[in-house]
């Protein structure tokens, strides 16, 4: 049974395609309010919350079909069939199961930075379990959690990433938004790429925007890329890491508005 996610809504409704953007693992759709207020010139765009993140509710399974299928009900619910999405990392492995099991629901897909494979180094996948272990009782801030988070997470723009995920509850004490046990036990999920039925495929245009500097995309994943998404368009961008929007900002809204005015 599919979730009733978070979302947030900005631009007008107009005879473009709607654009739902759908955030990473640790996420939310507040991430992406800036590049959301950016291309909700001239079409609506809706930044949503995943299951497990944000406002959105928890769950226990925190698998690629799930996920997918909380969006699409959204996308249904909203009357904004067939939808663009354009999704990062987790994001981009949910939109792109989404287009292979709802393909009329899809008018075109934006995949930044993941492909639909197996990983085998995790990254930030690993948090989960040491985030849990934080004793947020002894903290007050969120400046607090960040301090903890120094001798593991090296990188203060993750720390910080990290930490935006506190909240402070009605009691006054620090909770998580995130649902950290769901995502510690379905990292094995996560991290790999279902097995899809015989023949699957999504025929609507497709754009595979990756970092320079990322290696998320191999070039032994470009085979299975375009098995599955035969009108792919792929795009790199020069000097970027994983966090392609965060990173290098204008050239990723220059692709994606390009991507979104083909016709």
């Amino acid at each position: 049974m599919s979730l009733e996610l978070a979302h947030t809504e900005y631009g007008p409704t107009t005879d473009l395609p709607t654009l739902f953007v759908l955030h990473g693992l640790y996420g939310s759709g507040r991430n992406w309010a800036t590049v959301a207020k950016t291309l909700a010139d001239d079409r609506r765009v809706v930044t949503v919350d995943l299951r497990n993140h944000g406002d959105s509710p928890w769950a226990d399974a925190m698998d690629y079909r799930s996920m997918a299928e909380d969006v699409g009900a959204l996308i249904e619910r909203l009357g904004a069939a067939p939808a663009a999405v354009l999704g990062h990392s987790m994001g981009g492995k949910t939109a792109m199961m989404l287009a292979l099991i709802a393909p009329d629901l899809v008018e075109r897909l934006a995949v930044v930075d993941i492909a639909p494979a197996p990983y085998d180094k995790p990254g930030v996948l690993v948090y989960a379990d040491m985030l849990k272990k934080l004793d947020l009782s002894t903290m007050s801030r969120r400046g607090d959690v960040e301090r903890a988070l120094t001798a593991d997470v090296p990188d203060p723009t993750v720390r910080a990433f990290l930490a935006q995920n506190i909240v402070t509850g009605d009691d006054g004490a620090l909770h998580w938004r995130l649902n950290l046990d769901a995502i510690d036990t379905g990292i094995a999920d996560l991290i790999d790429w279902p097995t899809l039925p015989a023949g699957a495929r999504y025929e609507g245009p497709v754009l595979v925007l990756d970092g320079g500097a990322s290696g998320y995309v191999r070039p032994d994943d470009e085979p299975v890329i375009a098995a599955l998404f035969p009108n792919v368009q792929r795009q790199t961008i020069p000097g970027a890491g994983h966090w392609v929007h965060f990173e290098q900002p204008k050239a990723f809204l220059a692709a994606i508005s390009a991507f979104l005015d083909r016709r």
